[in-house]
């Protein structure tokens, strides 16, 4: 019997009994006869060429200025920061979610061979990685990417180690502008009718432009603890690399007492934002941000001034995010 439809010319019409079985085709109706007919063999639309230019116009923008931000050391730094904090928090909520997860298929296997066991006989189970990875392979693909997270926060933290040998070379700079400002300030204290009648107004607009003297003191403690905590992570990361002759006892305690002084400098700058910035300046995004930095700094200097440590890596991954996003927020609006 053939499958093509008999022409109507050489045969008589089948009746309906003689119709192979299911639903009949219906007739065209006046609506269909109106619908385009499409071919088979007709392509689809292929996307436009302005949507195309629009994702390349997007692509190029947003290269554009990420070349921007790694046109610096602090922008590369804030790129820096940020993957650091953020693969190590990623890290460690694999390795808590996989661990779990293993933890409890691996009972649920171990129940299941027990009852297999004849009563009163005795056998050895041992769990290696392939049977982990039997169990639950979720899990175990999960403990891998968490390995190799915890791996990239460690060589993004040491690349931002090595970067900060330098950092000495801008402290001077630093150190610089605030004695400068500091001898300004004794001098006007010292002479403060020095200035002549004709130079009154120009010597009052430079005089509001100096710093009191309880600013000025602060940078200068300030100062001094960012050049004792350099100067210790530096001799510290250097002795590690063989290039000092530190013992690994000295190495640990600069580690240690650098952190201490920067824990020193984060509670001096959050008590300066709070008690000598004037609160007009409360609202602006800048001191918001600054004040964010410093309080997820703050249980992180601590908690690295501790022998023993005080939280957990998943904390300080989400506290060490935070300032990462600050600054790449901060970085990403400067290059628009």
């Amino acid at each position: 019997m053939s499958d093509s439809a008999p022409s109507v010319a050489s045969e008589p019409v089948a009746p309906v009994a003689d119709l192979p079985s299911g639903e009949p085709i219906p007739p065209p109706s006046a609506s269909a006869a109106l619908e385009p007919i499409t071919s088979v063999n007709e392509k689809k639309p292929e996307p436009s060429s302005a949507a195309l230019a629009k994702a390349l116009y997007a692509s190029d923008a947003f290269l554009a200025r990420l070349n921007k931000c790694l046109s610096t050391p602090t922008g590369i730094d804030t790129v820096l920061l940020l993957l650091c904090y953020t693969s190590k928090f990623s890290a460690s909520i694999l390795g808590v979610l996989s661990r779990s997860i293993l933890q409890r298929s691996l009972r649920e296997w171990l129940a299941v061979i027990a009852g297999s066991v004849p009563q009163g006989a005795k056998t050895a189970v041992v769990v290696d990685s392939k049977t982990a990875a039997a169990v639950a392979p979720a899990a175990a693909k999960a403990l891998v990417h968490a390995k190799r997270l915890n791996a990239l926060s460690t060589l993004l933290s040491e690349a931002r180690t090595m970067t900060r040998l330098w950092a000495l070379v801008g402290m001077y700079f630093w150190g610089k502008g605030i004695f400068a400002k500091a001898v300004a300030v004794w001098r006007a204290k010292r002479n403060p009718s020095s200035s002549s009648s004709s130079s009154s107004l120009s010597a009052a607009s430079e005089k509001e432009q100096l710093p009191s003297t309880t600013e000025t003191a602060i940078s200068l403690l300030q100062f001094s603890l960012c050049v004792a905590l350099q100067v210790l992570e530096n001799g510290a990361y250097l002795s590690s690399k063989g290039v000092l002759g530190w013992q690994p006892a000295r190495i640990g305690k600069a580690y240690l007492w650098s952190a201490r002084f920067w824990a020193a400098y984060v509670g001096i700058e959050i008590g300066r934002l709070l008690a000598l910035e004037p609160k007009e300046k409360w609202k602006d995004d800048s001191w918001k941000g600054n004040l964010a930095k410093n309080l997820a700094w703050a249980p992180l200097t601590v908690h690295w001034s501790s022998e023993k440590g005080l939280v957990s890596e998943m904390v300080v991954g989400l506290l060490g995010s935070i300032p990462g996003l600050v600054q790449m927020r901060e970085l990403w609006a400067s290059t628009a």
